[in-house]
């Protein structure tokens, strides 16, 4: 076949257009995850007037705005939901049911990164006794509870071990769960200090060790944490010292001013924790990560895309604290958009943001406190919910049912949103699992602050239709979840004080989903998108293969 002398022209002028696509959609030199832990999507509309340009505003106004971002399943904690952040799948999945849980063997607790197997790196020795289980800061930390592959994984095994993931957060289970298996570190704070573990590395490297030694958190002890706005504008929050903040934990009192020292005379572990609940803890980390960038050299070796996964934690403490309703949420927020104003400007200075890729989003949301929502919408049910009368109602039902254990001990246990039945009342009883499970959930069933119960039954099953039920799907995991899953309504938890999440509600999964930079047409996108479009979405854009499992759909 032959071609004109025009064809031929076109031919040519569409290969030039071609690989002049392919070079502008080469992949980044480093994509940054950003994950502010406890944000809900509304917080960046509420306080956008007091937001700075160069903060969440320069991803509002320049990124691919994804407004109607859900995370899908229903026990949204910090773990599942930064575990579905680069995997792509839900704890179904990936296991990883809760920040916790119950073994289902031998009933002792879980912590979802815990590992015996390995080792703290970089806490000094202590002679002061070992707290117990899951509260052991020399616990040793690893992903092998996550039982799947993530976008760091794919990227490591697809450059051939050349690029670098490291995930960085004041909690153990940010850091590691979002950076992956195959990951060169993941750092995370205790007491002041930035640690990991022997499942990557023996020893800290020098940079670290040098960082650890300048005492960052320590410098903030004794200091104020005070508005950095006009009083005045905190007037959309509502009134400070609202009905139902917890003004005693760590010393911080309910109303700014706060001195962060945690009530001690000099650093220690209570200073730490309220050094946590402060926006301080960002400024430190974000600290640290500006130092890992320059010291790993991230985004600095042409043709290498490294990934950085960052997890700011603060926001959490502080919305467990005082509610989304509160002056310290949105002062917290603020200062947060301070904070990446000065990141986004040093990843400029340095890789430059046109070689950046930078997601935002969120594990989950959090809900209003129930004091707040009766003095806001009268006449609306919301209430904090005894838990003690759960577990009452469903000895009850199963004493009623099948007769009272020889020696009075229960049958059951509760963790958290499950309940697990011990094997050895079934035995003494010679009680069919199943009948047990459906006793326990007729039960909670008669209390008017549950919305919905499943047995294990059911949910092994499947085939759950209405929309609680889908999301409880994706939260159990037949080897790890308990045998009864309890869902509260709308407004109700099981909290004394503050605020929590862990529900299928949007204020709980309603979180943002931002892209910015390399790759990334600006735009405002309104339809309804997951948590779990992120990782086959990133995986499309740097050419690498999605987690094997990723479920979720390539939203550009």
């Amino acid at each position: 076949m032959t071609f004109s002398p025009s064809w031929r022209s076109c031919i040519f002028s569409l290969c030039l257009l071609m690989a002049g696509s392919i070079r502008a959609d080469s992949p980044p030199r480093l994509v940054v995850v950003i994950s502010i832990d406890q944000c809900r999507a509304d917080y960046l509309e509420r306080f956008r007037p007091f937001f700075g340009p160069d903060g969440f505003n320069r991803l509002l106004g320049g990124g691919a705005v994804f407004t109607d971002c859900h995370q899908r399943h229903s026990v949204t904690k910090t773990a599942p939901g930064h575990a579905v952040m680069l995997s792509g799948v839900h704890a179904n999945q990936h296991g990883v049911i809760a920040n916790d849980w119950l073994d289902r063997d031998s009933f002792e607790r879980v912590s979802c990164v815990g590992d015996k197997r390995v080792e703290i790196v970089g806490l000094p020795p202590s002679s002061a006794p070992r707290l117990p289980g899951i509260d052991d800061p020399y616990l040793g930390r690893s992903p092998r509870n996550l039982l799947v592959a993530t976008v760091g994984d794919e990227l490591k095994k697809a450059g051939a071990g050349r690029p670098k993931v490291i995930g960085i957060s004041n909690k153990d289970r940010a850091a590691i769960l979002m950076s992956g298996r195959q990951a060169d570190a993941a750092y995370f704070m205790e007491n002041g200090r930035m640690v990991t573990s022997t499942y990557y590395m023996p020893a800290l490297p020098a940079w670290v060790a040098a960082w650890n030694a300048a005492g960052k958190a320590d410098a903030f002890f004794g200091k104020v944490w005070d508005r950095v706005l006009p009083v005045a504008d905190y007037a959309v929050q509502g009134p400070d010292d609202a009905p139902g903040e917890d003004g005693t934990t760590d010393q911080l009192g309910a109303t700014l001013p706060k001195v962060i020292n945690g009530g001690e005379t000099k650093p220690g572990p209570k200073f730490y924790d309220a050094f946590e609940t402060s926006p301080f803890s960002n400024e430190v980390l974000e600290d640290f990560v500006e130092t890992a960038v320059t010291s790993e050299n991230l985004g600095g070796r042409a043709g290498v895309t490294d990934l950085l996964c960052v997890s700011f934690s603060a926001n959490d403490h502080i919305g467990h604290f005082y509610g989304p309703d509160s002056h310290e949420i949105m002062d917290n927020m603020v200062r947060m958009d301070r904070t990446l104003a000065g990141f986004f400007k040093f990843l400029d200075r340095g890789v430059g943001l046109k070689n950046c890729t930078i997601v935002l989003t969120a594990d989950h949301g959090v809900a209003p406190m129930p004091e707040t929502v009766r003095a806001r919408m009268p006449g609306t049910s919301a209430g904090r919910v005894d838990t003690a009368l759960l577990e009452r109602t469903v000895e009850a039902a199963l004493n009623r049912v099948f007769g009272p254990l020889q020696d009075g001990s229960a049958w059951t246990v509760r963790d958290d949103n499950w309940f697990l039945l011990y094997p050895a009342a079934m035995k003494e009883k010679q009680v069919a699992p199943a009948a047990a499970q459906a006793v326990v959930r007729d039960a909670l069933l008669t209390l008017d602050f549950i919305a919905a119960a499943y047995t294990r039954e059911q949910l092994e099953k499947g085939g759950l239709t209405d929309e609680s039920g889908r999301a409880a799907l994706l939260s159990f995991n037949r080897a790890r979840s308990g045998d009864i899953f309890f869902q509260t309504k709308p407004y109700f938890f099981n909290k004394a004080t503050g605020s929590t999440h862990g529900t299928p509600y949007d204020y709980d999964t309603h979180v943002p989903l931002i892209w910015y930079g390399a790759g990334v047409k600006p735009g405002v996108h309104s339809e309804r998108v997951g948590v779990d479009d992120l990782a086959p979405t990133l995986a499309h854009l740097l050419g690498v293969p999605a987690p094997p499992l990723a479920a979720g759909r390539i939203l550009f």
